[in-house]
């Protein structure tokens, strides 16, 4: 190891670094846990026994601390496609249309492969529900790189309509006219994941997520596309100027991060749903953006991320279950920990500046 790779890695594991790093991530979740505190005086007749529940229901048997857990893997996979995408300096607003149209595709061609065996048409499914996602999040990549057409504006238009197609296709022709659910036909039992932590519904999804995670972290930090690709996120101009197609990280990472939000997803329905239910992805997409964000675009640690917004979730479902709370606490939650990643002046608060803005 050379001198200058070698004090690229003492500046990367700095102390300094570390502690300032550490200190927004603790302001955020302080202030989150403070905003539960004081939503639950305000608006609870009995504020301590509905923070009992909140905080310590999860762990109040393995059904609640199972789904706690399994509500944290699509976030992983939407964390990440949010990662891969902002690492380019590209930015993918497209994410709930992306994970409802993947999660679509999954089941309509699981029931259309259910005589192909449980493998062929379970890869079969995972693959078409990421191109999916891929293509949708990919085509935005290739408008900015065609026309410089904002991918922020055409990923989110374009996710919006298709939720509104998938909405007609399931309950329309697709939806299973023996129920009097908005969702289609289950898929067969063999395609299912199995359930590791009964009787929860946790399931071997979770085992994927965490591969996932270390595929995305190997490809940005250890392959050479990875590495390119961030040069282009940091200074395009300067990444053209040094050879390397800027266009193909344009449009490479859009369709990365709409191929994991499609295949997040299909986990979904193959770990927990069984079949495409209207809307039933609502906030996923929206919820990686603040994963994303709180890991500080580190795909390892969007795992404890993930698992922190589902940990409020679960929350506020059982507290909703327990208590005389509803469960837009959560949201609004939700919202509180949204604004705080995305302040500025909650990082130059970390670093020890002020905002002079």
């Amino acid at each position: 190891m050379n001198g200058a790779a070698l004090l690229q890695l003492i500046k990367r594991i700095s102390p300094k670094q570390v502690f300032f790093r550490a200190s927004g991530l603790l302001i955020v979740i302080g202030a989150s846990l403070a905003s539960i505190i004081i939503l639950v005086f305000l608006l609870s007749q009995y504020p301590l026994m509905t923070l009992r529940y909140f905080f310590f229901g999860v762990f109040q048997n393995l059904f609640y601390f199972g789904n706690m857990i399994n509500r944290a893997i699509p976030l992983m996979f939407t964390g990440l496609g949010i990662t891969l995408a902002m690492k380019s300096s590209n930015f993918n607003l497209g994410g709930e249309g992306q994970v409802y149209a993947g999660a679509f595709t999954a089941t309509v061609t699981a029931l259309a492969l259910t005589a192909m065996g449980a493998f062929i048409g379970t890869v079969a499914a995972l693959t078409a529900a990421a191109v999916t996602g891929g293509v949708m999040a990919g085509l935005s990549g290739f408008l900015k790189m065609k026309w410089k057409t904002n991918e922020l504006i055409s990923s989110f238009l374009l996710s919006n309509a298709v939720v509104l197609v998938v909405n007609y296709l399931i309950t329309g022709p697709f939806k299973d006219p023996q129920t009097n659910l908005l969702a289609t036909r289950r898929i067969a039992q063999e395609f299912r994941f199995d359930k590791i932590l009964l009787p929860s519904n946790l399931s071997t999804g979770i085992y994927i997520a965490l591969v996932m995670v270390c595929i995305v972290y190997f490809y940005i930090y250890k392959t050479r596309s990875g590495y390119e690709m961030r040069m282009c996120g940091q200074n395009r101009e300067f990444a053209r100027f040094g050879g390397l197609n800027v266009n193909t990280y344009i449009v490479l990472p859009m369709f990365l991060s709409g191929a994991l939000h499609g295949f997040g997803g299909a986990v979904a329905i193959f770990g927990t749903y069984h079949m495409g239910i209207k809307e039933f992805s609502a906030g996923m997409g929206w919820n990686g953006i603040s994963v994303a964000l709180i890991a500080r675009l580190n795909p390892l640690a969007v795992i404890p991320a993930a698992l922190f917004f589902a940990y409020i979730e679960s929350g506020a479902s059982i507290a909703m279950l327990h208590s005389d709370v509803t469960f837009e606490i959560a949201s609004i939650v939700q919202s509180v920990i949204f604004f705080l990643v995305t302040a500025e002046t909650i990082y130059s608060l970390a670093k020890g500046k002020r905002s002079l803005r």
